[in-house]
């Protein structure tokens, strides 16, 4: 263990904790355990006699986690399961190991520091690698499926809807052109393509032209709005009485729906936010970590038996 880097500094881990305050005995579910950070600081707060579930859909990831955090939870006198899977199925995780609600919801939606740095997962083009992009290697579908079958206006709509990138018309035709003469098939190729489709507007745009286009694939290939979507619709049933939820996101199309999920539970009467803007990182974790310069962090309380489940709370 000690032999093997962490790879993944956790972000706004000190905020969650004090939002969401996990307490002795309490159920947490962490629908997103990555490397085990936020697990290694929640588990001891549970002590003694709490149950910490973690989720993810990266198998090594989540064995690292489990290795981690294992010494950590059995000092702790704390219940330690790790799933594999997507925390679209929360609910399904909590039925199968006959848990009733949990205490604490945790869903970190940026991906570990060691995927974004391993070029073969071709999440980056800072380095050149397979356009692959899954975070689950086992799933069926990569980026370089997409890039090279989609029509040209379904990936023009895909790169438009999922990366909000404005000349994605443009770019899909670039790609089009390409793919035509030879696949395309590393993180270098195609983010020269976008930067070629760009032109002279390259130099005038402050973020790499390839940005949001990688961005688009990245969530297709997942589905992340889609489980996103499913787990803010099963947080009526996934919250025990009193239980708290935090959700951190990296972009407005994460952030959106779940400012619009956590208003519209406490219009319908069973939540309260604990946030009424986000909570961001503060200079000095900036400083230490920038990757967490775009994390926003909105949390709610679920209320009690008294304020009902909306209709259709079960979710997906």
């Amino acid at each position: 263990m000690d032999a093997e880097p962490v790879g993944h500094i956790p972000v706004l881990a000190e905020p969650a904790a004090r939002l969401l305050a996990p307490a002795p005995g309490e159920v947490v579910l962490d629908c997103t355990a990555g490397r085990g950070g936020h697990a290694a600081l929640l588990i001891p707060r549970l002590s003694p006699g709490g149950t910490y579930i973690a989720i993810d859909l990266d198998r090594d990831n989540l064995a690292f986690a489990r290795q981690r955090c294992e010494p950590i939870a059995a000092e702790a006198g704390v219940t330690l399961h790790t799933v594999h899977g997507s925390f679209a199925g929360a609910r399904s995780v909590l039925d199968e190991l006959e848990l009733n609600r949990a205490d604490v919801l945790l869903a970190d939606l940026g991906f570990a520091s060691n995927q974004v740095d391993d070029p073969g997962r071709g999440l980056s083009f800072r380095q050149d690698g397979p356009l692959d992009m899954r975070l689950d290697p086992a799933g069926a579908v990569t980026a370089e499926d997409l890039v090279n079958t989609l029509p040209e206006r379904e990936l023009a709509d895909v790169i438009y809807r999922f990366g909000e990138e404005r000349l994605s018309r443009r770019i899909a035709r670039k790609i089009m052109e390409e793919r035509s003469r030879k696949p395309i098939s590393t993180t270098f190729g195609l983010a020269e393509l976008c930067r070629r489709a760009y032109g002279p507007k390259a130099r005038g745009s402050r973020i790499d032209p390839a940005t949001r286009t990688f961005q688009a694939l990245r969530i297709a290939v997942n589905g992340e709005l889609d489980a996103l979507d499913r787990l803010l619709g099963q947080l009526p049933v996934l919250l025990a009485d009193g239980g708290r939820a935090g959700i951190i996101s990296f972009h407005s199309l994460e952030d959106r729906p779940v400012k619009r999920a956590f208003l519209q539970a406490q219009q319908d009467g069973w939540a309260e936010r604990l946030t009424r803007k986000p909570v961001v990182a503060d200079d000095a974790e900036v400083a230490a970590n920038p990757r967490s310069r775009s994390a926003k962090l909105r949390a709610i309380r679920r209320l009690g038996r008294d304020n009902p489940d909306p209709p259709g709370g079960a979710g997906g």
